[in-house]
Parts: structure tokens; C-alpha cells; sequence
């Protein structure tokens, strides 16, 4: 195969591999193609944690054409016994001829292991083709593997002038409806949804997907120091997983909450705001891979002034407030040039509004 097929067969991978973004939380996103005389004889992605990996789905497909044949991996295989058995080895007894991976997976478990046991047999293998856009697939999967922690994704809508709310705190909506159907795809994708009890208390949301299809249903998690939650929240509702952190509250409210179903763990907060440190080490520990942040603005500051965010998505809308309540709250700066410095990596128009996508230059 030539270069340029590489990048063909391998970007058909990596589109496979879209199509299930968030949905195998805890394990990556993994598509897989496989060639033979220049056609593609079988091709799989992994659906969700437990069933079989992307290579495997691909190799029964192929069937005896996988013997002699190149294949094409967002990640490279696996080498350890978990759920399923080790692809690396599989791929081996099928007697492929050339495995193409895009990028090495960071697991511990794996690291290069995957590699190792490919050549050791013999066959003929290449790293890197895509590796950027592999890597960014996975962008979520390779921090929780590395830190045990959730890859933290802000998400802000807002005015062309930069407010999120009214002075009176109204929010809905700011943002287009196609706008806001990105974001419940943005929560299909994400393990969990945060948001501070000032946003229970004002806006009273659900914190559900519904404006898209989705096979899960995402864990619902409030920070709530002095547990204010009131009983009757949309968000207690239980329709979908709810975890409540509380530093301190009634043991009779805590107890009605758990009697419904619902979880309410303590943990230390100080000058009433909650470690948020500890709450992304449970998170982590609960298999949380992509916590979406989603408010308020004293939440947003927690987060940003503590450098505890990953990716930050902005949806601002062609309008103008005149006034209101900014993104962050919790930290002011004198000095124009003391602000934290972003890297902008996409900008894009959804419907009337405009699309970005920050990281930070850390």
C-alpha cells in the first residue's frame, strides 16, 4: 500500500470510530478496516465495554481474507486479558500481513506491548498515519487512562458581548435550537454532567440527551455544599443516574434522597466551595472518562482558576445584553496581560451562532 492509501483506509477507520464516541466509556473509541488487494474485505468498530474490539468485529467479517492482509487500527491493539481476549494475539492468528496503527495507547496495560507482540510474529508494522486525529478521538480515554481523573469539558453559551445570563439570571435560550442539539450530543459523549445547585436552583434542568439519539444514559452529578437541592428538581427525577456532592445537609434530606435511589457522597469543601480536586478523584475512580461542566459561572471559575479543565467549547450567538452575568466568577485580574492565553483549534458556524474550541497552552 502506498502512503496516500494509508491515509484513505485509515481515515475510513477513524470515521468508524466517530460513530461511537462516548458510548465505550471506559474503554477508547476503536474503528478498524481490513484490506486485501486493494479492497476493503472487512471492517468493525468497538460498540461499548464488553463486547468485542474493533479488530475482532473486522477479522470475522474478513473471515479467511484476513490471512495475508493489511490492516488499518485507530489504536494500537491490544496486549492484556480483560473483558475480551488480547487483540494483538488475534490478529496474529489470522496471519495478517501488515497491521497500519495510528497511534500508541497509552494504557499501562498496553504502551507498546500491543506492538511488541506484532513484529515479535513477524509481522510488518506501521505507526502514526492520522495520528493527530487519532489521538484527539481519544483525547478523553488517554487522560483518564494516564490520571485516573475525568477530561474536564466546559461548556458556555453566550452573547456576542459575553454574558451567559440577564442580571436576573435568565439563560433560555441564548443560543440557536441547532446550537443546542450539538450540546445534548456533547452530553451523549460525555460519561458525566455537572453543574452547580445555583443552576438547579435557577434554571431547574433535567440534564438529560434528548434532542439526539443515545444508548446511555449519562451520570447526572450537583455540587451542592450545603445540600439546597430542593426535592422536587427535574434533575431528581430519575431518569437517569444522580450523584449529589454535599459537604454538609440535614441526614434526614440525605437519607429521603439515598431511599429514592439517589447518591450523596461528602467530601470537604472550604469557604463553601467543594474540593473540586476530590470530586474529579471519585469521578475518576467511577469510571467517569468525559465530565462535561456545564454551570454556573462560580462553577466555570472553580474549575478555569484552578487549571482543572482539559477543553473549553463556547457557543456565542449573534446578540447583544447590554448586561448580565459573565462566563467565570471567583477570580478578577488588574493586569491585562496576567489572563490565562488559550489555543483556539476549531471555530466553526452552527446555524446563527459561532462554534470554538479552546485547550490550554500547558
Amino acid at each position: 500500500m502506498s502512503p496516500k492509501e494509508d491515509i484513505i483506509f485509515m481515515k475510513r477507520a477513524i470515521a468508524l470510530a466517530k460513530t461511537r464516541k462516548g458510548l465505550t466509556h471506559p474503554n477508547p473509541t476503536v474503528g478498524c478496516v481490513i484490506v486485501k488487494g486493494g479492497k476493503i474485505v472487512g471492517e468493525g468498530v468497538h460498540l461499548k465495554a464488553g463486547q468485542p474490539h474493533a479488530e475482532v468485529v473486522a477479522l470475522k467479517k474478513a473471515g479467511s481474507r484476513a490471512k495475508g492482509s493489511t490492516v488499518y487500527v485507530t489504536l494500537e491493539p491490544c496486549a492484556h486479558y480483560g473483558r475480551t481476549p488480547p487483540c494483538s494475539l488475534e490478529l496474529i492468528k489470522a496471519g495478517v500481513k501488515r497491521v497500519v496503527v495510528a497511534t500508541l495507547d497509552p494504557n499501562p496495560k498496553v504502551a507498546g506491548k500491543g506492538i511488541e507482540n506484532l513484529r515479535r510474529a513477524g509481522i510488518d508494522v506501521t505507526v502514526g498515519v492520522c495520528e493527530e486525529d487519532a489521538k484527539k478521538l481519544n483525547e478523553d480515554f488517554f487522560h483518564w487512562v494516564t490520571t485516573q481523573t475525568p477530561f474536564v469539558v466546559l461548556k458556555i453559551a453566550q452573547t456576542l458581548d459575553g454574558f451567559i445570563a440577564t442580571e436576573d439570571g435568565e439563560s433560555k435560550w441564548i443560543t440557536s435550537q441547532d446550537s443546542r442539539k450539538t450540546v445534548h450530543r456533547l452530553r451523549c459523549e460525555s460519561s458525566s454532567i455537572l453543574v452547580g445547585v445555583g443552576t438547579v436552583l435557577k434554571d431547574n434542568p433535567q440534564l438529560t440527551v434528548r434532542l439526539v439519539s443515545c444508548e446511555k444514559k449519562p451520570l447526572r452529578v450537583v455540587l451542592d455544599s450545603y445540600l439546597k437541592i430542593p426535592e422536587s428538581a427535574k434533575i431528581l427525577d430519575n431518569s437517569a443516574p444522580t450523584l449529589i456532592f454535599t459537604s454538609k445537609g440535614d441526614p434526614q434530606k440525605i437519607r429521603r434522597l439515598e431511599e429514592r435511589g439517589f447518591e450523596v457522597v461528602k467530601i470537604p469543601a472550604e469557604g463553601g466551595l467543594l474540593d473540586l480536586k476530590e470530586v474529579l478523584k471519585v469521578l475518576g475512580k467511577r469510571e467517569v472518562v468525559q465530565l462535561l461542566v456545564e454551570g454556573g459561572a462560580k462553577i466555570f471559575g472553580q474549575f478555569f482558576r484552578q487549571k482543572l479543565w482539559n477543553k473549553l467549547v463556547v457557543y456565542t450567538a449573534p446578540k447583544v445584553f447590554g448586561s448580565g452575568k459573565p462566563p467565570f466568577e471567583g477570580f478578577k485580574l488588574t493586569d491585562p496581560q496576567g489572563g490565562e492565553v488559550l489555543r483556539l483549534e476549531n471555530l466553526k458556524r452552527i446555524g446563527s451562532d459561532i462554534y470554538a474550541e479552546y485547550y490550554p497552552l500547558r
